[in-house]
């Protein structure tokens, strides 16, 4: 199989998706790699290190793809560089779907297998494939880090000879992979830290953490998970309960990280105007969702804003992309992982078709777009 390993980067993006080890081993399992010249070097990868693996370094993205049978990429392409893959080449990453039909129109129209890896399906044999869980891993940790440093004050509890330096406290909202990364790293740094999250399984992971769950815990809450582990959508009556109790605790953090999102949704908002207000000069408040939509009122997109009260909002962009190095590894990991069901004997390109790993994140293939979620009709 030839294999095409794009260059993605551009504005926020700063990863590439395959890492030396992950090139090491295709080319042993004779495969042939194009990486994009350029693609690694902000997660610190030269040209040389990809060409010393075996790798070949391909002048652009367009020449890369003209005759691979699997383009690799982190971001998925773009509508002009999928109409120049040899029809019937696959390529894959994270296409953000929902929003993107022109996109996966392109790739309909082109004759090719688009996998998105975000709807890889979350049962337990796809777990070392899971781009959504290892990305958003970082995120978590990479939230806390930047909090604290925004912060400007310690974390942990300091008895010094001049006097005894308060914890942070440190809210966390959304309790998902980066949320309960985000409590770990809290409470490892010393912080007073809760947390809240409308999954009634989340309250038990929150306190494996160390950390003090913080919700209304009523029969609708009982019920808010989906079959697939997400939080479902909640009622409004909800929403204002939550809202109230969230709005009381809010006031007295330092520190709060925001991670909620829905699939395909707007990010709710959780964090409103006069909660900002209400917190103390020097809080930072990280928004993790700010991509879409936010959940913080006053966020804005790759900005750290400080209010009027000497609030700080921080809505960096892609933060998995704020530590290129080890999110560029992980995800090449995944990618190693799935590469066995796009295999065929012989290892030329050849997906199983049937495969449910294969049906839940492919959305072209044969010149039609064949995703549920896109058509509207059951697989």
């Amino acid at each position: 199989m030839k294999i095409a390993v794009l260059n993605d980067q551009s504005g926020a993006e700063a990863r590439v998706s395959a890492s030396l080890d992950s090139v090491k081993s295709y080319i042993a399992d004779g495969h042939s790699v194009a990486v994009v010249k350029g693609a690694g070097k902000a997660a610190n990868i030269s040209d040389a290190d990809y060409k010393a693996v075996g790798a070949t370094i391909a002048a652009t993205n367009t020449a890369a793809v003209k005759t691979a049978d699997l383009v690799m990429s982190v971001v998925g392409g773009n509508a002009k560089l999928v109409a120049g893959m040899k029809k019937g080449a696959g390529i894959c990453g994270l296409m953000n779907p929902a929003d993107s039909a022109a996109y996966v129109k392109a790739c309909a129209d082109a004759g090719v297998d688009a996998f998105a890896l975000e709807y890889i399906p979350r049962i337990s044999r796809a777990q070392s494939m899971d781009v959504l869980s290892s990305q958003s891993n970082l995120s978590g940790y990479r939230a806390v880090i930047e909090a604290g440093s925004e912060y400007g004050r310690a974390f942990p509890m300091m008895m010094t000879a001049a006097g005894t330096v308060a914890p942070a406290k440190v809210f966390i909202m959304g309790a998902g992979v980066a949320g309960l990364q985000a409590i770990a790293t809290a409470r490892r740094l010393g912080a007073v830290t809760t947390a809240t999250d409308v999954r009634p399984a989340a309250k038990e992971q929150v306190a494996s953490l160390g950390a003090k769950f913080v919700a209304v815990e009523n029969e609708e809450f009982k019920a808010a998970e989906t079959a697939g582990g997400y939080a479902k959508q909640m009622s409004p009556e909800y929403q204002k309960l939550q809202a109230e109790l969230t709005a009381t605790h809010v006031a007295k953090q330092d520190i709060v990280v925001t991670t909620a999102l829905i699939p395909g949704r707007a990010a709710p908002v959780l964090i409103t105007k006069e909660m900002v207000a209400s917190m103390k000069p020097g809080s930072v408040l990280i928004d993790l969702a700010v991509e879409r939509g936010g959940n913080v009122q006053g966020a804005k997109p790759g900005e750290v804003v400080t209010t009027k009260n000497g609030v700080k909002i921080v809505g960096h962009l892609n933060w998995p992309s704020r530590m290129a190095g080890d999110s560029s590894s992980l995800f090449a990991r995944n990618l190693k992982n799935f590469l066995p069901l796009l295999t065929a004997e012989g290892g030329v390109y050849g997906p199983d078709y049937d495969d449910d790993i294969i049906i839940g994140c492919l959305l072209t293939h044969g010149g039609a777009v064949v995703h549920e979620r896109l058509t509207g009709e059951k697989s």
